[in-house]
């Protein structure tokens, strides 16, 4: 038996544990968070592992994805489009009429005090311009039932289309970003992406006539053919069935939803590991290592390493874009606050660095195994810290540590971090 089968059976051994020891409703919610992490960890490893780029926004392209659920899935709401929905869209025309002329302005015009003193005229009348279309219906669309909505709503198709959507407009950001971005230096890349997420969470949280800001959006929409729960529970013959394995309504419901969220998020994920292993063994795979290993001598051979780095940033944010609309889909709520640099950035770039970074397979391993220690020691911290202090007299010290307990995932993540660090540093399954 070959060390990654045997890695890979000891990652399942793990899930089958927690179903026993635990529950299978826990473990197959670790799981599902744990297959959508590795969608999510390809991404990153198409662009680290195959390009070398250094990307930080991680979280930034998994709430566009997210954000592509509320935007195509909700059905519109109409007496804000009546109210102001020309006007946003007339304002963000606007908007972007402007930058086009400022492009165009700034390539055409010579160097000079003439160029800047234009580009800032253009660039001032334009925003007065687009303030003065923008604010008002904005104003008009938020004070529509604003408990309730206050937002424009959505397209109300079904909530699969959102899925390639939000691959799509990370792919559109990525593109924006990497035009104005990839230019820089491995560690500016990173500052910048990282800038830039944060940017995109901002915008987020404070449009409410985008997708209700703070104040989330309750998806309403479940994917084809993922059922309500409690449509099953009224079911008499799942209700037989549920019972004949010793389930009760509500467990049984719970777990056979994870079940066929489970198949359809594995669906996705063996479709992203085909294309991203055949992209590997390309020709154009081997181009796009040997840019990542000696960019000097790549462009010596006459290859266009901007373009390149350009291209593979738009895939493997695309392939983050989809990933963050199946999350979003299975949460069943767009909360822009919790799209954090600590779980949709840096967690991810934990799993790679685990399971081995330019290996499609070790992603995915370092996505199963990160994914499993994250939730479960959230649940058994707290146990274990009990037991550990059960032993000692009441007072600040044993205070703190269960107080404490929380953070050990942390600690855990950091131990597991090193260790694989010290004794395997191209990670579990290292590239060929």
């Amino acid at each position: 038996m070959s060390k990654n089968l045997k890695l890979f059976l000891g990652v399942a051994v793990l899930f089958l544990l927690t179903g026993l020891f635990i529950s299978w409703n826990q473990a197959l919610f670790i799981l599902n968070f744990a297959l959508v992490s590795a969608i999510m960890a390809l991404g990153v490893n198409i662009q680290w592992g195959y390009a070398g780029l250094f990307n930080t926004g991680i979280m930034g392209f998994a709430a566009l994805g997210g954000l592509s659920v509320a935007l195509v899935a909700t059905p519109p709401v109409r007496e804000a489009w009546s109210a102001g929905g020309a006007g946003i869209l007339g304002g963000l025309a606007i908007g972007v009429a402007v930058l086009a002329a400022a492009v165009a302005l700034w390539k055409r015009m010579p160097k000079g005090r003439t160029r800047g003193l234009a580009m800032i005229a253009l660039l001032t009348v334009g925003f007065i311009l687009f303030r003065a279309v923008f604010d008002p219906a904005v104003e008009a669309v938020e004070a529509i039932n604003p408990s309730v909505s206050g937002n424009l709503g959505g397209l109300g198709l079904p909530v699969l289309v959102a899925w390639p959507v939000g691959g799509l407009l990370a792919a559109a950001a990525a593109w924006a970003i990497g035009k104005t971005a990839l230019g820089l230096r491995s560690d500016y890349l990173a500052i910048a992406t990282l800038g830039i997420a944060e940017i995109i969470i901002a915008v987020m949280k404070n449009e409410d006539w985008l997708a209700r800001g703070v104040k989330m959006m309750n998806l309403q929409q479940r994917p084809w053919p993922v059922p309500f729960e409690v449509e099953l529970q009224a079911n008499e013959t799942f209700l037989n069935f549920a019972a004949s394995l010793g389930f009760d309504p509500v467990t049984g419901s719970s777990i056979l939803v994870k079940l066929v969220y489970m198949v359809m998020i594995l669906a996705v994920l063996a479709l992203v590991i085909w294309l991203s292993e055949r992209a590997l063994n390309s020709p154009w795979g081997r181009m796009m290592r040997a840019i990542r290993d000696n960019e000097d001598a790549a462009r010596a051979m006459g290859k266009d390493v901007t373009a390149r780095h350009l291209q593979i940033f738009i895939l493997g944010s695309a392939v983050v874009g989809v990933a963050g609309a199946i999350l979003t889909s299975m949460d069943g709520i767009l909360n822009p606050g919790t799209y954090q640099p600590l779980r949709f950035t840096f967690l991810i770039w934990v799993m790679v660095i685990v399971g081995g970074s330019g290996n499609n397979w070790g992603a995915v391993l370092g996505a199963m195994l990160i994914g499993w220690l994250w939730l479960i020691v959230e649940s058994l911290g707290p146990v274990a810290m009990s037991a550990i202090t059960s032993g000692m007299s009441e007072g600040p010290l044993k205070a703190h540590l269960v107080d404490s307990a929380q953070h050990m995932r942390l600690l855990t993540l950091g131990v597991i971090l090193l260790l694989v660090l010290r004794f395997s540093p191209k990670g579990l399954i290292p590239e060929k």
